[in-house]
């Protein structure tokens, strides 16, 4: 080699160490909202030159909100980041050696102002699909508004809700409720009727839940989260509902009451952000009943007939208020303090005319017949009082450390009213049978959780302890007294103590394109039972351990798929635990049992995520192996009395399809559908008060919610929307299907602060058989058919005020207790 050759080579050399060398520099950092300190994804970071501010590079943030920018030269830079909804953040470093690393976090305030100047043509996504979770905005379902959370999540393609408001996922009714991400461990339906749905921001479906969430809920987690203010001064939002009068006539003894407002006020200043929330809703409803039943007696070989026909109404209000105070000590150290204070009532009646007839199995005789009207009167209510204390401390490497405190009082008290009376003169009183009670409870719940990043992913890990006490007096009267032989049992005591200690750890990290979470939850459950009709108190210990894993691998920008596996516990409330005897109607008992084991399940789901221009799609396989589920099912008391009781069947499995799909075919279309088919299997022994038998029973059943938003321009759209569920297989029968139809219109108007709108619920237009339900059961000696209709074609009025609008989270307090009992 020529001197000439070697010293260009050399040259070559040289300047490549160099070049390499001058861009070892590097700077990294997280990305975080400044007011709740979460990470934000997809934010824009921006390498700029200071002499000129001309673009050198650029990133954008991860799933942990951490970016990372290599091979720097030398000299004077500007950081810009960029995200929809914050204030753009500019920060100037210097980059004076070589081998320099800079480690730079940012923190962003939201955007008051782009909130309030930016208006937003056209629709953007209203499902978005994550590692763990789908998210759905409250928005785009307008039937709801004015309504509560119920209203809003039966829209979903994962959940529906049956005439009686029983809310179901993927099958199950059991899951857990959180409100932005704190543990609701009440009864869902009597918590999200309570939740005004204009308050709601998103619903996000947990349906294979991470160790770190509580193990409750068989059908997985249902988190909402609700709405707060701008950066700085204040937030208003009111809405006023209004009911028109009833377009349909059921012969009832009142007529309906609809009507209702809430409002949220917002103050955010410096380092405090108040938040003040109160709501009033009357939602009464009209309605019938239409029954048939027989009981057999073989031993005096006599069947009795009791069909029934009258009325079924409620009268139904809650009202509460909320309160949320959070304290920034330090852009490390945040504070939270929450209240909320609420009562609830409803009053059911059933005025029902029975026409019983006894006949002989064998001639078909008529032994004896009598009919009769029975004025069935039950009220229930509730009072719950909650406060919360919250504590978060970031560390410089930004490890976390939470602390939270709840406790919680509900008491909860009420009678059930039951007149037998001659008909049609109704002047005559057989009977008089009182079941008044009272059920307080206390409860709270201290939880620690710690999180670090530990090389690409982060660890989690926590304890918590649960305790709650109820304390229940029921009592049963008869006018006038009564021979019955079994008296005694039909009043009394009830006493129940849970204690829960709980511990998880878990892994989240991302390799390459799949992104993955693996953890394990231990909890050890005590459950005491004491009850005044027995000496001996009812013990339940259980240790059980609840893995999890969840995968997402994303294939482009268009596709991804996931997979999660989680193991739950669906545990007994003390409505199912509580064997003392409630006449609920003329012709029904209803009794607990204080030896009812709680229900395990396997969780497994399989699932595939689509983005197109102008839409998504998803779809998810699911599987669910259920012990011990508990099925509510009836025996014969007396020849016109039958006894609903709850017991453990010994297996069931689940296995359905859910999917949903937003198109954009026109930009003044939006058209969302969303459907789940699964097909449910029971079966084992059931023990029925200590009688023996089998189920086997097994069906296809099918839910389709769907709806579509028409923009008609000058502010002014409708949207159509329909809920329904198919028939459905329980352990002795089945439940028919179920139809509501609504549509809505609504006008904007002073650049968005005001609307007005009008709502079409239960659509029936005379053929429809909308909101309505047919209730079936049958047994060796009985059958029961029962059809539940209610109130068809409501208008309801609604008027909206948002001022400096409201968006994203607000963390007001929800009850933790107490409502499940009501």
């Amino acid at each position: 080699m020529t001197l000439t050759k070697q010293s260009l080579l050399t040259f070559i050399l040289l300047f490549i160490f160099t070049i390499s060398q001058a861009q070892n520099a590097t700077i990294k950092g997280v990305v975080t909202d400044k007011q709740n300190n979460s990470s934000i994804e997809f934010a824009s970071v921006a390498l700029l030159k200071q002499i000129d501010s001309t673009i050198v590079t650029g990133v954008l943030t991860k799933n942990k909100g951490t970016f990372a920018i290599p091979k720097i030269d030398l000299g004077n830079f500007i950081l810009k980041v960029v995200s929809v909804g914050y204030q753009t953040s500019y920060s100037n470093f210097t980059v004076s050696d070589k081998s320099q690393h800079i480690t730079l976090d940012i923190f962003l305030n939201e955007s008051s102002k782009l909130l309030g100047e930016v208006v937003v043509k056209g629709q953007g996504s209203k499902i978005t699909n994550k590692l763990d979770k789908q998210t759905y905005k409250a928005n785009q379902f307008e039937s709801a508004k004015g309504g509560s959370a119920t209203d809003v999540l039966k829209n979903l393609p994962s959940v529906s809700v049956n005439s009686a408001g029983e809310i179901s996922v993927r099958g199950s009714t059991g899951f857990l409720v959180l409100i932005n991400g704190k543990p609701v461990l009440t009864d869902a339906q009597t918590i999200l009727s309570q939740l005004p749905a204009n308050t709601i921001e998103n619903i996000e479906l947990i349906t294979a839940p991470s160790a770190k969430y509580d193990a409750d809920g068989k059908g997985g987690i249902i988190n909402i989260t609700t709405k707060k203010g701008t950066t700085d001064g204040f937030a208003l939002q009111t809405n006023i509902l209004a009911g028109l009068p009833s377009t349909t006539d059921y012969d009832n003894l009142e007529n309906p009451l609809r009507f209702g407002g809430d409002a949220t006020l917002n103050y955010k200043k410096d380092k405090w952000d108040i938040i003040l929330s109160g709501n009033y809703t009357r939602n009464d409803a009209n309605g019938r009943r239409e029954g048939y039943v027989y009981t057999k007696d073989f031993d005096n070989n006599t069947i009795t007939y009791f069909p029934s026909e009258g009325e079924r109404s409620f009268d139904r209000y809650n009202y509460g208020v909320r309160t949320n105070i959070n304290y920034s000590a330090t852009k490390n150290d945040i504070f939270e303090i929450g209240f909320f204070a609420s009562k609830k009532y409803q009053q059911r009646r059933a005025d029902i005319v029975y026409d019983n007839s006894t006949v002989d199995i064998t001639t078909g005789d008529i032994l004896s017949q009598f009919t009769y009207f029975n004025s069935n009167l039950q009220n229930k209510e509730g009072e719950f009082l909650l406060g919360n204390f919250n504590y978060s401390h970031t560390f410089q490497n930004n490890s976390k450390l939470g602390a939270t405190a709840i406790f919680e009082n509900a008491d909860l008290y009420g009678n059930t009213v039951n007149k037998n009376l001659d008909y049609p003169n109704k002047k005559t009183l057989f009977q008089l049978v009182t079941n008044p009670y009272t059920n307080p409870i206390n409860g709270y719940r201290l939880k620690l959780d710690y999180s670090a990043t530990i090389g690409e992913g982060k660890l989690e890990t926590g304890y918590q302890y649960r305790w709650d006490k109820q304390d229940g007096t029921f009592d049963y009267n008869v006018t006038p007294p009564t021979n019955q032989p079994d008296i005694a049992k039909f009043s009394g005591t009830a006493k129940s103590i849970n204690i829960i200690n709980s511990a998880y750890t878990q892994y989240s990290s991302k390799f390459s394109e799949l992104q993955y979470t693996a953890g394990l939850r231990y909890e050890y459950a005590t459950r005491e039972v004491d009850l005044s009709s027995d000496p001996n108190t009812h013990y339940l210990n259980l240790s059980n351990f609840f893995p999890s894993a969840n995968l997402l691998y994303t294939i482009n920008k268009e596709w991804n798929i996931k997979s999660g596996y989680s193991k739950r516990v669906q545990r007994n409330n003390n409505f199912e635990l509580n064997p003392i005897p409630e006449r609920e109607h003329s012709e029904t008992l209803e009794q607990g049992d204080p030896d009812l084991l709680p229900q395990f399940i396997d969780l497994v789901e399989l699932g595939v995520n689509h983005n197109f221009k102008k839409g998504s799609f998803f779809a998810t396989l699911y599987y669910q192996n259920i012990k011990n589920p508990i099925q509510r099912v009836n025996s014969v008391y007396a020849d016109t009395i039958l006894n609903r009781v709850f017991t453990n069947a010994e297996k069931a499995r689940l296995i359905g399809l859910e999917f949903g799909t937003t198109q954009n075919p026109a930009k003044w279309v939006t058209a969302y559908l969303g459907a789940n088919v699964y097909n449910y299997k029971i079966s084992g022994h059931l023990d029925v008060l200590g009688a023996t038998s089998d189920v086997n029973n097994a069906d296809w059943v099918y839910s389709i919610n769907m709806n579509t938003t028409f923009n008609l321009g000058n502010n002014w759209s409708m949207q159509a929307n329909v809920n329904y569920l198919s028939n459905r297989p329980t352990a002795q029968g089945e439940d028919s299907s179920f139809l509501s139809p609504n549509t809505s219109v609504k006008k904007t108007f002073g650049n968005g602060k005001y609307a007005v709108g009008l709502q079409w619920q239960n659509m029936n237009l005379g053929f429809m058989d909308a909101n309505q339900q047919r209730i079936t059961t049958w047994g060796n000696d009985f059958y029961t058919t029962t059809n539940y209709i209610y109130e068809t074609d409501v208008f309801l009025l609604n008027f909206s005020v948002n001022l400096n609008k409201l968006s994203s989270k607000t963390k007001l307090p929800a009850s933790e207790l107490g409502e499940k009992e009501f």
